[in-house]
């Protein structure tokens, strides 16, 4: 089995900032993503998507120990925290560092799904939210759809409702949605009369049907799908706020659900920068260690400044939202772009530094297996899922410019 590299970031990042309470969180989301999930990582990003490698044993130890009762006030049964938003990044980041698969999927259910919930009225709150809490059920959030990415205004939508008596009928089609082939409900995005609206659908409701996982270049352990909606009948109580608050809806949950992506990507790059950082000293190139080449001094020295500022965006992301301010437009997109990027070049920089190894899955030799690769596939999406990074360029540059 793999072993952990040094953590560097014990070393060279110093938390001088971040609340005691997240301090005190991110140890135990370390301590569970080491003892817990390191055993399993390494098959659970190889494999193929299926709908049986679903990691629901690890899904249930997390909501034993609360984990996904981070982002919730005490009075809607979650831990009331006083920095959610912090601590929820954070545990993206540990997961992450371990397996960017399950940080997914685990976004998905408790950042995404959850935050959405958390915003419905006390009936949804105690049918959704408390049994999502507790992985007695596991929640999707669908957004995208097969024609409109990052374009989710309510004209671009395909996915449809009418109203009816005692309720909504939705028929639409959505892609990429991550746990959708194994949740309970989903939280989706439709539009109504020309407004955006979300509401929460029973996965088990007549006319829902899901593909089978989709076959991708990383991220095999975060299983998405499409979801196909046939003139199902959606109860008036599932409707999460108000008609025409959707995008509103969705926003609140991608603020946590980006800046969670901008730690997933400090964590991927953190673990790219450690492998590297401990092969370079072992590995010889003509009589001495890699490390000791100025090349490789430089740019190490360059991703460790990189990594920083990366992990200092997401925490302040975090921090703002939990100060109140549910929109951080440039610190939440930041974090989103900057995390991301970062892990996709610290990884590409790892595989160069590995070398031949650096492309090996397994060694047929010696069964050794080398986990930048998998970090390298694993990385790219988050450049692209939640708004793409031009579309963050673009947001950001609103802010500078206006409209």
């Amino acid at each position: 089995m793999r072993e952990l590299p040094e953590r560097m970031s014990e070393k060279l990042y110093h938390d001088n900032y971040i609340p005691d309470e997240t301090l005190k969180l991110r140890k135990k989301f370390r301590a569970f993503a080491e003892k817990e999930l390191f055993p399993i990582a390494y098959e659970f990003g190889q494999r193929t998507e299926s709908n049986e490698n679903f990691p629901m044993e690890l899904f249930k130890s997390m909501a034993k120990k609360g984990f996904f009762k981070v982002p919730h006030k005490k009075k809607d049964g979650g831990l009331g925290l006083k920095f959610p938003a912090c601590a929820a990044a954070t545990l993206a980041e540990e997961l992450a560092y371990i397996s960017a698969s399950f940080s997914g999927s685990v976004n998905a259910h408790f950042l995404l799904a959850g935050v959405s919930l958390a915003q419905g009225s006390n009936y949804i709150k105690r049918n959704y939210l408390a049994p999502l809490m507790e992985c007695e059920a596991i929640g999707s959030f669908a957004m995208t759809e097969p024609q409109s990415g990052s374009d989710v205004r309510p004209d671009s939508l395909i996915t449809k409702a009418t109203k009816t008596k005692g309720g909504y009928i939705v028929s639409g089609q959505k892609r990429y949605i991550t746990n959708a082939g194994i949740a309970d409900y989903t939280a989706t995005l439709v539009e109504l009369n020309g407004k955006s609206c979300m509401f929460v659908i029973d996965m088990n409701s007549k006319g829902v049907s899901v593909s089978e996982p989709d076959k991708k270049l990383g991220n095999r352990g975060e299983l998405t799908y499409d979801i196909y909606f046939d003139k199902v009948r959606v109860p008036k109580e599932n409707l999460i706020g108000e008609e025409g608050d959707g995008i509103k809806n969705c926003l609140t949950a991608l603020m946590y659900g980006r800046t969670g992506i901008g730690a997933a990507g400090v964590g991927m790059a953190q673990s790219a920068f450690d492998e590297s950082a401990s092969y370079m000293k072992e590995r010889k190139a003509f009589g001495k260690p890699i490390s000791q080449f100025q090349h490789w001094q430089f740019l190490m020295a360059e991703r460790t400044i990189e990594i920083e500022n990366a992990r200092n965006l997401y925490i302040k992301s975090g921090l703002r939202i939990d100060g109140g301010e549910k929109f951080p437009i440039v610190e939440s997109s930041g974090a989103k772009f900057y995390g991301s990027k970062i892990s996709v070049d610290m990884a590409r920089d790892a595989v160069q530094i590995f070398g031949g190894y650096g492309l090996m899955v397994e060694l047929a030799h010696d069964k050794s297996t080398y986990k930048v690769e998998e970090i390298y596939r694993d990385s790219k999406v988050g450049e692209i899922y939640e708004g793409s990074n031009e579309i963050h360029k673009m947001v950001i540059a609103r802010e500078i410019f206006g409209r």
